[in-house]
């Protein structure tokens, strides 16, 4: 058993590829070897800014063994009188093996060949640049006159088993044992003999470093770089790169990252507030981390909390200190992809840039506070919303129409003049200095404005929250105002884009109005409102002067689009496939509440004891019914056995609980009702003949059946369960 490992050096790599980039490795690598009868452990991946790099450990010298077979003439053609036909001939000898070989099975001559396993060692250089050109990026690029296309140019390359070289070679670059240490940061025989304590092995260690570093400074002339290292073999990769100032794991990168900056932080008398896509992208922006504190003049914290933050964090990739009421400290904590050494003319670089981008804060801030929100109606109308649907005030006006609308669908308990308040002034902040530079601001400086603007907290709170939620996983809004306009503006947005013939397809969602219906769906279902989207579709429609005809043929495309967006986030939120179908199955269902409450009560129910029992009722019951020629009443008066009655008196009980509970959206309790059926169901299929020859008492039967699928299919079609 050996150790593969290798290396893909590049320049550096933008950090929001690399998580990507190293899932696709490890899934490849595994893939790839499986394919060509590797035997292996594991696979594991590590990246840095400037290497993607796999290590599959336990793998085996030689390629197991396989068996091929190939299906030949049937034996009535390959054998005449028991003796091999020329068809049998021909066929063996295509296949390499001896005609008195064929098997005969199922009528049909199969050559079956034993393959002995390869050496690993000769599969490897087709495998690595295999795995070498397959790999695929959000951006590709091409460097020099080569044609091939990477994520950035590839500068060296590392393939090794073992201790053995794997021979690749691209773009006129060939793999060896040399990859490259820490840019700036070079290991010394000094550093070496004080991390020793006995003198002697101080004095051997620094031989050796001194033989290493005259070995790796000979490569490195010779490859032209400042930085070539030596990986004697597979298993030293990691410490090697180590000692010359790169951790290439990125999980502990990662680990060692959040200590830093949180122990800075406590020893600066705060505690920092680490964004985890800030961290993820931090860990791939550096090889050797080292937190750092920087500082900014107090003056600014005049400025709202989130106009530092954002500049700090989406500009220049800094964690901000918080005191212990969440306030602001006067600092910052980044991250230098370096060593200890003069951390104060780092910080110092830092702070001089942090103190320009605040400084323009402040200014934009200043000025914007020149006019009021309200006074910003007249310049949203030098916004365009989309092409031949107006402008961003016109889409404000509608706002406020689609907004009252709404509220009344769902009776919201909110003041009209604060709700047309919010939906009229949610979009002002677009205009403004302050968003125009941090576009991320949007919303939150619409809060922050209406506050100092003195309107109504409600309206300030709504303005922030009707861009909520802005990404997967993000807050919710919390208020029935901001809910209620968060819905109108993404559901107009949608509605515009479809109207004009842009709906998504396939990868393509330049308007990323799939993250828009999801921020609906999770509206509903996170305030439990329930309303008709396809009443609300099409009166979205209408106040975008949607023609009626155009009208008719959107609402059920936009509908089904929501439907989809729905069905994927059940799936993911672990319910069963069959379940969604079950529930989704009425298509005149568009109560999203409702259909996601229908859901986990059946996906509860499915997984319990009285599920098969039900089920299996259930399903008899509904094939009968699609015997069902005419709909008739139930008549008492036809029964002719005790069975019939007895379901019969089950139905009309279970018929009134299901009323009420359908009526508060408790499923479980319809469900309940269902089980309640079983035996009744039961004894009418073992004592009654529903197909009976006299035509009115067969009617009778199968309208007493047609109730008993009311109740056991309620809640969905229970015949989508797949038991």
């Amino acid at each position: 058993m050996e150790k593969l490992l290798f290396e893909i050096g590049t320049e550096e790599i933008p950090a929001k590829f690399m998580p990507g980039i190293l899932a696709q490795l490890q899934e490849m690598a595994a893939k790839k070897m499986t394919e060509l009868r590797i035997p292996f452990e594991a696979v594991k991946v590590y990246g840095t800014p400037r290497r993607m790099t796999f290590i599959a450990s336990g793998v085996a010298e030689t390629q197991a063994d396989s068996t091929v077979e190939a299906k030949g003439p049937s034996a009535k053609i390959a054998f005449v009188n028991g003796a091999p036909s020329k068809a049998a001939q021909g066929f063996a000898r295509g296949q390499g093996v001896d005609v008195n070989d064929l098997v005969i099975r199922d009528n049909y001559v199969y050559a079956i060949k034993h393959l002995a396993g390869a050496p690993v060692i000769d599969l490897l250089p087709g495998l690595l640049q295999d795995i070498l050109t397959s790999l695929n990026f959000p951006k590709n690029m091409r460097w020099a006159d080569h044609d091939f296309r990477f994520v950035r140019p590839i500068r060296w390359l590392v393939a090794l088993f073992g201790d053995k070289v794997i021979p690749v070679e691209i773009t006129g670059v060939k793999s060896g044992k040399f990859s490259r240490g820490h840019r700036f940061l070079r290991p010394s025989a000094i550093d070496a003999a004080k991390e020793h304590e006995s003198i002697l092995d101080a004095a051997k260690a620094a031989l050796e470093t001194v033989a290493t570093k005259a070995k790796n400074t000979v490569a490195s002339a010779a490859i032209g770089t400042t930085n070539a290292v030596e990986i004697p073999c597979a298993d030293d990769y990691e410490k090697v790169l180590y000692d010359n100032f790169v951790m290439v794991d990125q999980d502990a990168r990662r680990v060692l990252i959040r200590k830093q900056v949180t122990d800075l932080a406590i020893a600066e008398g705060g505690h920092a507030e680490i964004d985890e896509d800030l961290l993820e992208e931090v860990n791939y922006l550096v090889e050797w981390p080292t937190a750092l504190c920087g500082k900014f003049e107090e003056k600014f914290l005049a400025l709202p909390k989130e106009c530092i933050i954002t500049p700090m964090r989406e500009h220049q990739r800094y964690f901000p200190v918080l005191k212990e009421d969440g306030s602001l400290l006067n600092k910052f904590i980044t991250v230098r992809n370096g060593g200890k050494e003069h951390l104060e003319i780092v910080a110092h670089g830092n702070e001089r840039v942090l103190r320009a981008r605040l400084s323009d804060a402040e200014f934009f801030f200043n000025e914007d506070r020149k006019q009021t929100l309200a006074d910003r109606l007249e310049k949203l109308k030098t916004v365009s919303f989309q092409e031949g649907l107006g402008n961003m005030n016109d889409k404000s006006k509608r706002l406020v129409q689609a907004a009252n609308m709404l509220s009344m669908a769902i009776n919201a308990k909110v003041a009209k003049e604060k709700l047309e308040r919010t939906a009229l002034l949610c979009k002002c902040d677009l205009v403004t200095g302050m968003v125009v530079e941090f576009t991320e601001l949007q919303g939150v400086m619409g809060r922050e404005y209406a506050k100092l603007d003195g309107e109504a907290p409600e309206v300030a709170t709504g303005i922030f929250e009707h861009y909520l939620p802005r990404f997967a996983g993000d807050e919710l809004p919390k208020t029935d105002i901001g809910r209620i306009v968060g819905i109108a503006d993404k559901l107009d947005n949608i509605c515009a884009t479809f109207s004009r013939g842009l709906a998504p397809t396939g990868s393509q969602d330049p308007y990323a109005l799939r993250r828009q219906a999801l921020g609906v769906i999770n509206i509903l279902l996170d305030a439990n409102y329930h309303i008709s989207l396809y009443k609300i579709i099409a009166g979205m429609l209408f106040l975008l002067q949607i023609t009626p005809e155009q009208t008719g043929k959107l609402v059920p495309q936009i509908a089904e689009f929501m439907k989809q967006r729905l069905r994927n986030m059940l799936i993911d939120q672990g319910i069963r496939y069959d379940v969604v179908d079950a529930v989704l199955a009425e298509e005149r269902n568009d109560d999203f509440a409702d259909l996601y409450a229908r859901a986990v009560a059946l996906n509860k129910f499915v997984a319990s004891a009285e599920a098969p029992a039900m089920i299996q009722a259930a399903t008899r019951v509904a094939n009968l019914c699609k015997k069902i020629e005419e709909e008739t009443a139930i008549n008492p008066q036809l029964f002719e056995v005790e069975a019939e009655t007895a379901l019969h008196n089950a139905v009309v009980e279970a018929t009134k609980e299901v009323m009420v509970a359908t009526s508060k959206y408790d499923y479980a309790a319809v469900l309940a009702e269902s089980v309640k059926l079983v035996a009744p169901i039961n004894k009418f299929f073992d004592d009654v003949m529903v197909m009976a020859e006299d035509a009115k008492v067969k009617n009778n039967r199968l309208a007493l059946l047609s109730a008993v699928k009311d109740i056991t299919h309620a809640v969905g079609d229970i015949n989508a369960i797949v038991q």
